[in-house]
């Protein structure tokens, strides 16, 4: 491998300067910050500058320390930044840690009011009157704390070339066109604004220029862009229990099926929603569902994930088709409920009792949740059994930029289901579980099918290819290893891999799901030091023959997870035995998104550069 002819972190040389820094902003929970915090994020954005936004935040209600990190870069890197340009201080908790966040020679914006001591000497410091501009504004006394964050959005204005009217139309977004709100909200940015105008004077690198490079793009979160997938690919039946982080997936579908699946002649919805008392509730919910015919899917993180293994192993053994998006967070446990991990591997593969392996989708952007939200209805049905969609808080909860949708381009793909005239026709006996065409997947009757040959017992216990109930050993082992076949012939109608690959290069990366952000821009940092790396993302499970061919091609296969025991590189490793020793693990979890910086120094690390 070549030496490195710069030994510093190109980072630092290119993330500073015109549309290419990072802004970190520190408040408290239940202060109104999110309000500001997506004010900057959208107004930045409709400035035509690709932007993007991650949530640190706490798993109480409010009082705790929450952080916003805004990446702003025109070179379209969305992956978190270990270190900031730019810090608001706002919260006195972590007024003396907020500073440890700032670049050499970064700009500190505070409220003059905390009078905590500042340590360093290499920063720009902006200290803000925020009390006496809310002050000016003359808000009612319930409304003081809520609105003090808008003081930080118009000085950011000032300083970065933030144009005022963006941000009015970032505040009718947030607001849904209410005048009140907006007008108030705009009248403290303006104050701000003003005050930073006749106050300071400060030559800062750091600047907002407008482009016209968000034009066709959209701002979305991944669970919103799951859920409108899941509408458009037909779902009929959603049942869901509440949980960090992946609420919002089911409130967006209940919030976006009413204007898109009504029927046009009745004007009736043509699917139901419905919050379970739990987890258990919600899958066996989807699973009666799943049988009776219907598209059906829930949405959990890792704590329900677990509360559903009984059911989903039903499922699996008795070939029923279900959907499971697993927005996964960090465990064990409770764990951290509000932070970022890829923990749930392992868990969601496997999930059941006895021998069970489940077809897994893993988006790595949000374009990738809209397809996969339909993909997934219809591979449940191809395959008749459980699909996975495996995303994580960063993905699912954070705002993120990408070309619009596409509406799906094939049409809604139901299976083998067998109707009254279907059955007329079948030569040979049709049996619940019988292969009739060699390919595994059996045919299947739903409620409906009047035919006297449709009717069956569902079983998930011992059954033969007429769902007989069975214990003969050898009906056991031949329906157990139908199954196994049938999950494996899948790996080709999977989605497959992106693969990019560099002239040259002997090594490989294999990453998956919301670190892909991180894993581009570290490669061009890597280039820079002179290590050529070809890059795998994973997309599904079981992997792909291009997948496993790729490990084979290289000498060596980095495999990244956000998680602490390289769950992604132990699978891999099982399915490539004889390239084991061959396959290095880069594990790491700390509840945030892995960071470009960090996949760096780990790659130059191991090639000892």
């Amino acid at each position: 491998m070549a030496e490195s002819k710069n030994k510093s972190n190109p980072a630092e040389q290119r993330l500073s300067g015109v549309n290419e820094f990072s802004i970190n902003i520190g408040t408290v929970n239940g202060s109104g910050s999110q309000t500001a915090n997506l004010t900057i994020l959208r107004a930045i954005f409709k400035m035509g500058i690709p932007v993007s936004g991650k949530n640190i935040f706490p798993s109480n209600i409010q009082g705790l320390p929450t952080w916003y990190k805004i990446r702003i870069s025109q070179a379209g890197y969305a992956g978190r930044r270990k270190q900031a340009d730019i810090v608001v201080a706002m919260n006195p908790s972590t007024f003396t840690a907020d500073q440890d966040d700032l670049v050499e020679g970064g700009v500190f914006l505070y409220d003059e009011e905390i009078a905590h001591p500042i340590d360093r000497e290499d920063m720009i410091l902006v200290p803000m009157p925020v009390k006496r501009i809310v002050r000016e504004a003359k808000p009612h006394k319930d409304l003081r704390k809520l609105v003090a964050n808008m003081v930080y959005v118009g000085v950011l204005a000032n300083l970065l070339g933030i144009e005022m009217e963006p941000i009015q139309q970032a505040l009718e977004f947030h607001f849904k066109g209410k005048a009140s709100p907006v007008e108030f909200n705009m009248k403290i940015i303006e104050l701000a604004y003003q005050w930073a105008e006749e106050n300071l004077n400060l030559d800062l690198p750091y600047r907002i220029e407008p482009r016209n490079l968000t034009d066709k793009a959209i701002l979305v979160d991944g669970n919103t862009a799951g859920a409108l997938g899941t509408i458009y690919g037909g779902m009929h039946f959603v049942s869901w229990y509440p949980i960090t982080p992946a609420t919002s997936l089911p409130e967006s579908i209940l919030e976006y099926a009413p204007k898109l699946r009504v029927d046009p002649e009745t004007g009736k919805h043509t699917y139901v929603i419905i919050q379970a008392e739990d987890e258990l509730a919600a899958v066996g919910m989807v699973v009666g569902a799943g049988w009776a015919g219907l598209r059906a899917m829930t949405a959990t993180s890792g704590p329900g994930l677990s509360l559903m293994a009984e059911y989903t192993s039903l499922a699996y053994f008795a070939e029923i088709p279900i959907v499971v998006w697993v927005v996964q967070r960090v465990g064990p446990s409770t764990g951290l409920p509000t932070r970022t991990a890829q923990g749930d591997v392992n868990s969601t593969y496997y999930l059941g009792q006895g021998d069970t392996q489940h077809i897994l989708l893993i988006p790595g952007t949000v374009n990738e949740c809209f397809e996969f939200g339909w993909k997934a209805l219809d591979l449940a049905e191809r395959y008749q059994t459980a699909v996975f969609v495996l995303s994580d808080l960063d993905l699912g909860k954070n705002q993120w930029m990408t070309e619009p949708f596409e509406y799906p381009s094939t049409p809604i793909d139901r299976g083998k289901v067998l109707w009254e005239e279907d059955l007329e026709k079948i030569v040979d006996e049709w049996g619940r579980y019988r292969d009739l065409d060699g390919d595994f997947i059996p045919y299947r009757t739903v409620p409906g099918n009047r035919h006297p040959k449709s009717a069956y017992f569902a079983r998930g216990t011992g059954h033969d290819d007429f769902a007989n109930y069975s214990e003969h050993p050898s009906t056991w082992e031949k329906n157990l290893n139908r199954i196994k076949n049938k999950i494996n012939s899948s790996r080709k109608e999977l989605p497959a891999p992106i693969i990019s690959l560099q002239p040259g290069a002997a090594i490989g990366l294999i990453a998956f799901g919301s670190t892909n952000a991180a894993v581009r821009e570290a490669l061009d940092y890597l280039q820079e030091d002179g290590v050529k790396l070809d890059y795998l993302r994973l997309r599904a499970l079981p992997p792909s023959p291009e997948a496993l061919d790729f490990i084979r091609e290289h000498d060596k296969v980095y495999v990244l997870d956000n998680n602490r025991d390289g769950q992604m590189h132990g699978i891999l490793a099982l399915e490539v035995p004889e390239k084991a020793l061959d396959m290095v693990s880069l594990a790491h979890i700390d509840g945030l998104p892995i960071s470009a910086e960090w996949i760096r120094g780990q790659i130059l690390q191991e090639e000892k550069l």
